[in-house]
């Protein structure tokens, strides 16, 4: 149950391979970082096109689910093999519905590099040019226009079907600061052109007829500010001439592409042969940087490819890898803070006693219990008669919960950690197709989509996170007990009257409460009925990553203001420890122990508990 203390910084290798299988999740928090590219595993590349063959083979002698059918209550809606390809970009228009925010460019590009991992996998069935895009993107730095709602947790349908119209060329590529990117003066590399007025275009038609066989939209895009517009709106005007961040915002409330022409293959069945392997990669990709303004060039779409990119929960993953990430580094961080609290209280070392863990052999208490020691140098059983640095507690049988339940309650948060990450990597390494194909070349249709693990880990950690920060709240309420530390009333120094640290009590039960609030009803609790009733349940992953992401930022606070109010105290002291985290501490934050505002000392030590992560 090895937890991370943060993504380590690698100078010397900013590349991440993509095998299909052995991405991690330090690896991942690179790559949504920015601060690696990917680099494809032949091999693994080279599956994918295998899969692709199979694919195709396998869909010529039969109805395959999304490719020669429609989705969802139109599962036995025969499509016809000269209009699959046809089928598969109406899929992906009529899919990409999502509302409300746009998600950070961070979330988005964990999103990406999952979901080429995955393919990588070789279980969709897509072509490899699907892959390269999504990688290309990674390495450009740009990403996909991505809004917050529409994936219920049975595959992030709204999400991939936004980044598939991107990746075809129908929707703007975003930079990093989440402004649209326009196309070049020269006309060259053009993506992400808004809706215009008039009848849709068919799949390979360009405007006034012809093939749009080429590269998406590369005679229709004027240079930005040149006044002329690829088309008219109704009541006239120019609809999309140039793009801004306001139009990048609103692409989830108004839609972007309906009348986009996409270039299809040669062959309307969708053969791998209509296209060659890589051809979707940018003009000028360099090695990760957007110093000449390249985009990922347009991937053409073809039979069966738009359901194998959509058939993922690769964005739940996505956030709940990062949530998870941030919060495993606080449950480090607690372990810090709670030390430096006991220490304050003068506290008994015997709940920590690593004879007592080893009677109730629970690996996340242990741990708990052992970090403690080793953070204030306490021997692993104090009965042996060795002096445990801390000043005697023989004023006190024992402790109140917060200090003496600390390892079991706190351990029990370590454990859902863990627990989520071993989710996490799985899923992020493995095809979630749905049909699938397997290593021996034969199709499948399943449930593997259905992400109730993910979700019940989720809200597993949620609940954990919430018992851990109560008793944080506990401890920060005994630092303001003369009984308990000998020291005057809330730490205050001043003239009689003075409130010192009174407020964090508030202030973190404040906090508390809204971590409450996202861990009480668990979202995996939620119920749906879709599509005509044939599918009648949802896992509602997504919702619980979001719950995970509010309920880590609560916690951070509540354990920010039990560190001001622990260093507080062993300030006042009269023989405080000395490790290198409270030196750390004591000069990161604020001095000053007159009564004043505190905001300042909570912002600081929400900044400084990633760095107490370190120890």
């Amino acid at each position: 149950m090895d937890l991370p203390t943060r993504v380590p910084s690698q100078p010397g290798d900013t590349r991440v391979p993509l095998d299909g299988g052995g991405l991690t999740l330090p690896a991942l928090i690179r790559l949504a970082d920015g601060t690696a590219v990917p680099a494809l595993d032949p091999g693994a590349l080279d599956r994918v096109r295998r899969a692709r063959e199979t694919a195709d083979r396998l869909a010529a002698t039969g109805r395959w689910y999304g490719r020669g059918t429609g989705v969802g209550a139109h599962r036995s809606v025969a499509v016809d093999p000269a209009e699959e390809t046809a089928h598969g970009l109406r899929l992906l228009r009529s899919h990409a519905g999502g509302a409300g925010p746009l998600l950070p460019a961070r979330t988005v590009r964990a999103m990406l590099a999952i979901r080429a991992n995955q393919l990588l996998a070789g279980g969709s069935g897509i072509h490899p040019s699907f892959v390269t895009a999504l990688t290309d993107a990674l390495r450009l730095r740009v990403h996909p226009a991505v809004n917050e709602y529409g994936g219920v947790g049975t595959g992030d349908l709204t999400a991939l079907a936004q980044t598939g119209l991107t990746l075809l060329g129908e929707r703007p590529w975003l930079t990093p600061d989440d402004s649209a990117t326009p196309p070049h003066a020269d006309g060259t590399v053009p993506t992400g052109e808004p809706a215009g007025a008039g009848p849709e275009l068919g799949v390979g038609e360009a405007p006034g007829g012809g093939s749009a066989g080429g590269d998406v939209g590369t005679a229709e895009w004027a240079a930005v500010g040149s006044g002329a517009g690829p088309a008219e709106g109704p009541g006239g005007g120019a609809l999309g001439a140039e793009w801004s961040p306001s139009d990048a915002r609103a692409l989830g409330t108004v839609g972007v592409g309906a009348q986009r022409p996409v270039p299809a293959a040669a062959d309307p069945t969708g053969t791998v042969e209509a296209a060659h392997l890589g051809e979707a990669g940018p003009r000028g990709v360099g090695e990760g940087d957007r110093t000449t303004g390249e985009l990922p060039a347009p991937v053409t779409l073809r039979a069966g490819d738009a359901l194998a990119l959509l058939s993922s929960n690769a964005l739940a993953l996505a956030q709940a890898a990062l949530a998870g990430h941030e919060t495993e580094l606080l449950l480090r961080a607690t372990h810090v803070v709670a030390a430096l609290s006991l220490a304050a209280v003068s506290g008994s070392a015997e709940a920590y006693a690593a004879p007592v863990h080893a009677l109730r052999p629970y690996p996340g208490p242990a741990r708990a219990a052992a970090e403690v020691r080793r953070l204030l140098g306490l021997p692993d059983d104090p009965a042996t008669g060795v002096g445990n640095g801390l000043p005697a507690a023989d004023r006190r049988i024992q402790d109140p919960y917060g200090f003496r339940a600390f390892p079991q309650v706190h351990g029990a948060a370590l454990e859902a950690s863990a627990a989520l990450r071993r989710i996490v990597e799985t899923e992020i390494n493995c095809p979630s197709e749905n049909p699938v194909l397997t290593p021996d070349g034969h199709l499948y249709h399943h449930g593997g989509f259905f992400a109730a693990p993910l979700a019940l880990a989720l809200d597993g950690l949620n609940l954990a996170l919430l018992k851990t920060a109560q008793l944080s709240a506990a401890r920060l309420s005994a630092l303001s007990r003369p009984d308990l530390t000998g020291l005057p009333a809330f730490l205050a120094t001043g003239p009689a009257g003075s409130s010192g640290t009174m407020i964090l009590e508030y202030t973190a039960n404040s906090a508390l409460a809204e971590l409450r609030s996202s861990a009480a009803a668990p979202a995996s609790a939620g119920h749906a009925v879709l599509s005509h009733g044939l599918e009648e349940a949802a896992g509602f992953a997504g919702q619980a990553a979001r719950q995970t992401e509010r309920a880590r930022a609560a916690y951070a606070t509540v354990l920010a203001c039990e560190l001001v109010s622990a260093v507080r105290a062993l300030r006042l002291h009269p023989e405080p420890p000395a490790f290198p985290a409270l030196t750390l501490a004591a000069a990161v934050l604020p001095t000053g122990l007159e009564d004043r505002p505190l905001s300042g000392d909570i912002e600081a030590a929400t900044e400084l508990l990633p760095r107490l992560a370190e120890f």
